[in-house]
């Protein structure tokens, strides 16, 4: 199974970056999204920023943070 990758950068999660990961999410389940050093002062910015997609994404959706990544995977039923 394949992973997609797409960087996370200054402007931050946009509507368009939304988009781009429901697109992304099409082809494959698991998507990783690095935060750039532009995007984030400390680890906790990640945190945030995926808590902050999980709620725009919805609840079939879960999240990971290693390091400065972010993976993302979605689930054929919804997730608590």
């Amino acid at each position: 199974m394949a992973i997609k990758e797409l960087q996370l950068g200054k402007n931050g999660i946009t509507p368009t970056f939304i988009q781009t990961l429901k697109t992304y999410f099409t082809d494959v389940r698991t998507v990783k999204v690095s935060v750039l050093p532009s995007a984030r002062e400390s680890k906790d910015d990640v945190k945030k920023y995926a808590n902050e997609l999980l709620e725009k994404m919805g609840v079939y959706y879960t999240a990971r943070c290693i390091g400065f990544t972010i993976t993302l995977k979605k689930w054929r039923k919804a997730r608590e």
